[in-house]
């Protein structure tokens, strides 16, 4: 399948089930991201960058803590969703587009989560790329990867060879996901 049509698919899966992601991923979700915040520290001028925000289960978690708050995503129907957690808060922002084509300002986010975004992408080295090109020098960067799709062994290889430094690998039993707190490599 051509990355394209991947993306496309991808697209269509979560227009499709918009309305009831929360009811399917909610709380594995997040069991994730409550796992994962225990380990960052936030300041009041950060900025954070949601990638595949889905329906922007984070937002909650981070807005109050920091300046500005971006959910990503590729689908229009998700975000839709996602606008709607977005209206309680003031300073969450709302993008339609590729995770692999953020247009956004290089090294300007001081936290990037990727979470559940990794197995979804035809080329996770490359979006890797695309994530740290939008993290600042010494950004926060979380991402997770899917066990039945990433080994951790291969897992912590990919995000070594896409230049993260993992700081902190959760691998809970009770999560589906891995779960990575890295920084750039210096």
């Amino acid at each position: 399948m051509s990355r394209w049509k991947k993306k496309r698919s991808i697209m269509k899966h979560y227009d499709l089930t918009a309305n009831i992601y929360d009811m399917q991923y909610a709380e594995e979700q997040t069991a994730k991201i409550e796992a994962t915040l225990k380990n960052i520290k936030f300041y009041d001028g950060g900025f954070v960058l949601d990638v595949g925000c889905g329906t922007g289960l984070l937002f909650k978690y981070v807005a109050d803590k920091v300046q500005t708050t971006v959910g990503l995503d590729i689908s229009r129907k998700t975000l839709l969703q996602a606008k709607k957690r977005a209206k309680a808060f003031t300073n969450v922002h709302l993008v339609l587009a590729d995770a692999d084509h953020m247009p956004f300002k290089e090294a300007f986010f001081s936290h990037v989560f990727a979470v559940t975004l990794l197995q979804n992408m035809p080329n996770p080295n490359k979006t890797l790329k695309e994530i740290m090109s939008v993290a600042s020098g010494n950004a926060v960067i979380v991402v997770t990867g899917l066990k039945k799709v990433f080994p951790l062994e291969g897992f912590k290889k990919l995000l070594r060879n896409s230049g993260l430094k993992i700081m902190n690998l959760i691998d809970d039993s009770s999560l589906k996901c891995y779960v990575a707190v890295c920084t750039k490599l210096s």
